[in-house]
This record gives C-alpha cells, sequence and structure tokens, in this order.
C-alpha cells in the first residue's frame, strides 16, 4: 500500500538479530524464559540435533499428499476460528496448536527438544530469524507451493532478517499503546508521560501493564527520549528507580493480554496494550466509548511475526498448504477481523474498510505514526532489564 511505504523500516538492517518482545496474545510465562531463550540459541551449535547447518533445512515438501495431522506453535488466539476450521474442512488435515508466550520460550523449546519437537509451523518475530536459521532450526520454504504469495504486498516481503525470501513471511505486526477509562480519567493522555503520571494519581492501584520486561523498560525510555535498547548503565538505574520505587506501588496488575477480559471487565482504569489487543478488548466491552486508545507517544514498540517451518516438520506438505491457505484474501481479511493487525496482504486495508470493520485505527497507522515506531534489540543489557522487571514486580506485590 502506497501510504504505508515507510514500512521498511520494520526491516532495518541495522537492528537484526534480535528484539527483546515478549509478544503474547494470551498470556506471558515466567521471566526465565526471557533470558534463557537467547542464550540457548546462542550458545546452541546444534540445527534440528545434529550440528548447526549455518543455513537452515531444505524443503522436504514437493507438493504430494498432505498428511494428516498439521501442528502450529504460536502466540496464544492468533488466527481466526473460521480460517483453522476452514483449512481442516476443505484440505483435510486436522490442526493441534500450542502456544507460547515470548520468543524466547519458544527458542527454548526447540532447542531442549534438538529437534524432535513435533511443530510443523512457527510464528517467530522477525528479527530472531536470522539465528534460528543460522542454527539449523528452519526449513527453506518451497514457494511452488505457495502460489498465494501473490496477494501479500510486496512492502512486506523480502524483509532484511530474510532478504531473499527463502523462510519466512510475514504474519502480522502492530505496536504499543494505551487504554484508558474515561470516566476514571477526565484529562487527554496522549503520551507515555502522561501514561506514568496518571499511574501514579487518577489511576493509582487501577494500572495495568504488560507482564514484559522490555515493554516495562521501554514505556521509561520512550517517555524520556532514551533508546529502549539502551546498554548505558545510568539510564538502566534510572529506569530502575523510578520503576521500583516511584511506578510499582501503583500497579496493580502485570498482564500481557488485557483484551482477554480485563479492559472489557473494567479491572483497571488505565491498560498498557498491544493495538489488537486493545482493539478486541474495547469491541467486547458493554460500554466501548468509555475507552480510549492512544498510540504510545513520543516513540514506540514495533514488532512483526512471520510464518515459517520447522527444519524438522513431521507435516511439510501440510504446512506449506495451510501458509498458502492462510494468504487467500478471504481469510486474510478475516484474520485482520479477528486478531486486529495488519496481515501484510496487498490492499488489506481497503478490503477492511470496504468490509466496514470497526476501529481500523487501531490496525492500520499513516506513515507519520509509522515512523515513530521501533524495533529493540537482545543485547548485553537483556539480564539487566529482567532484573529490573523483577524487581518491579516484587516491589508491586501484583
Amino acid at each position: 500500500m502506497t501510504e504505508h511505504t515507510p514500512i521498511r523500516i520494520l526491516a532495518d538492517a541495522s537492528q537484526v538479530p534480535g528484539v527483546v518482545r515478549n509478544l503474547s496474545r494470551r498470556r506471558l510465562l515466567s521471566a526465565t524464559a526471557i533470558v534463557g531463550g537467547s542464550a540457548l540459541l546462542a550458545a546452541c551449535s546444534s540445527g534440528g540435533g545434529g550440528t548447526s547447518t549455518g543455513g537452515g533445512g531444505d524443503s522436504t515438501a514437493t507438493g504430494g499428499p498432505l498428511e494428516d495431522e498439521l501442528s502450529i506453535f504460536t502466540w496464544g488466539d492468533y488466527d481466526a476460528p473460521e480460517v483453522l476450521e476452514g483449512f481442516t474442512a476443505e484440505l483435510g488435515p486436522k490442526i493441534i496448536l500450542d502456544s507460547y508466550g515470548s520468543n524466547e520460550e519458544m527458542i527454548s523449546k526447540l532447542i531442549a527438544a534438538k529437534g524432535t519437537a513435533g511443530y510443523d509451523i512457527l510464528v517467530p518475530t522477525g528479527v530472531y530469524i536470522p539465528q534460528l536459521i543460522e542454527h539449523g532450526l528452519l526449513m527453506k520454504l518451497n514457494m511452488d507451493l505457495i502460489p498465494n504469495i501473490e496477494h501479500m504486498d510486496p512492502e512486506f516481503l523480502n524483509l532484511a532478517w530474510d532478504p531473499n525470501g527463502e523462510y519466512s513471511i510475514c504474519k502480522a505486526w502492530g505496536t504499543t499503546g494505551f487504554v484508558y477509562d474515561k470516566t476514571v480519567i477526565k484529562r487527554d493522555l496522549k503520551t507515555w508521560n502522561d501514561f506514568l503520571d496518571a499511574a501514579k494519581n487518577e489511576a493509582s492501584g487501577k494500572t495495568s501493564v504488560l507482564d514484559d520486561p522490555a515493554e516495562l523498560t521501554g514505556m521509561y525510555f520512550w517517555a524520556n527520549g532514551i533508546d529502549w535498547s539502551t546498554t548505558d548503565e545510568a539510564e538502566l538505574q534510572a529506569a530502575e528507580d523510578f520503576l521500583v520505587n516511584e511506578l510499582a506501588p501503583h500497579i496493580s496488575t502485570f498482564d500481557s493480554y488485557p483484551g482477554g477480559g480485563a479492559i472489557s471487565q473494567g479491572t483497571a482504569a488505565l491498560f498498557q496494550a498491544w493495538n489488537g489487543d486493545a482493539r478486541q478488548g474495547i469491541l467486547e466491552s458493554k460500554d466501548p466509548d468509555k475507552w480510549q486508545w492512544v498510540l504510545g507517544a513520543p516513540a514506540t514498540e514495533l514488532w512483526v511475526d512471520n510464518w515459517v517451518i520447522s527444519s524438522s516438520a513431521p507435516n511439510p506438505e501440510a504446512a506449506h498448504a495451510f501458509i498458502n491457505f492462510v494468504l487467500e484474501p478471504e481469510n486474510q481479511l478475516l484474520n485482520v477481523s479477528y486478531i486486529g493487525y495488519h496481515t501484510g496482504a496487498k490492499d488489506i486495508e481497503q478490503k477492511a474498510r470496504d468490509a466496514e470493520l470497526p476501529m481500523l485505527d487501531l490496525i492500520f497507522f499513516t506513515p507519520e505514526q509509522i515512523a515513530t515506531m521501533h524495533e529493540g534489540e537482545v543485547n548485553e543489557a537483556t539480564e539487566r532489564v529482567v532484573d529490573i522487571y523483577n524487581k518491579m514486580k516484587a516491589a508491586a506485590s501484583a
């Protein structure tokens, strides 16, 4: 879509290979996986149980008969049920879903299984893909079996983590902001500084934040004009001092999926949230007009998730068939409607408008908004960020 040409910031080569973002569509597991997964991947010399291939596995899908099953390891509740049911009804394979709460958790499980986890399709965040390829954990896609790639917007193909498009296809991308109850907070909130101030005042004891280390330190850094991937100890210490000593006593909940019920039930007045999750929560509320979404400002996060196939996939034919099925325009639209995230499909914004899907401003962003979104990094500060997260949770006793 020409109006979203700046999307290339999604694939700034200078930002590969990592992002600290435990994107959960349902809930985040313990913080131990956050560092553990990255450490395991960095140390791992095994790809699929042997030595690292340095380039992933060759495709074993040839267009033969589909297997009876398909195992998908993905973020929770991240596909429209109609799409999953339609695949089985139309093509046959029974889908088995398993979910994770972070990229690190997914990586840890793959490496611990030494190539025998039994998953076919994975949905990692893009900047993890070079690491997965390096350690032989991904299969090259047989693009002859995915002709529906023609329905993808070229802007979302061949991104920096997979410049030749051999291993991955964009599944969805999104960002971070917050939602507040206008009947409780009666002033306009527009920035992360506003969020933090309201959390300590009108929403004290009624503030929910993402259960994610990078998001918690991120909102402090975004509010203060600091690179959220900083490794500067003075900046990290300042973040700790604020989050642990000033903000934590006001936090009621650490919840990576407030859209799953917390927003609609009004369990808090202020929620940090990912855009699609926020949309779902507002739409499910009995009084949606009382909720206001705000894109984090002056800067915030950007993430991209991708369809990939495990190098040890037991059902590679079904895996290719599923990805091709999902890329059909009608299925892309069903997913956009359900998950509330941009899928990278060609002309998907116009199709969503033609279908009169609600709250499209939470799905599609202007070039000016996209320019404020930035990917994070896995770096030497990762463990420090997790330490701040643990201290903040202990201080909040939430």
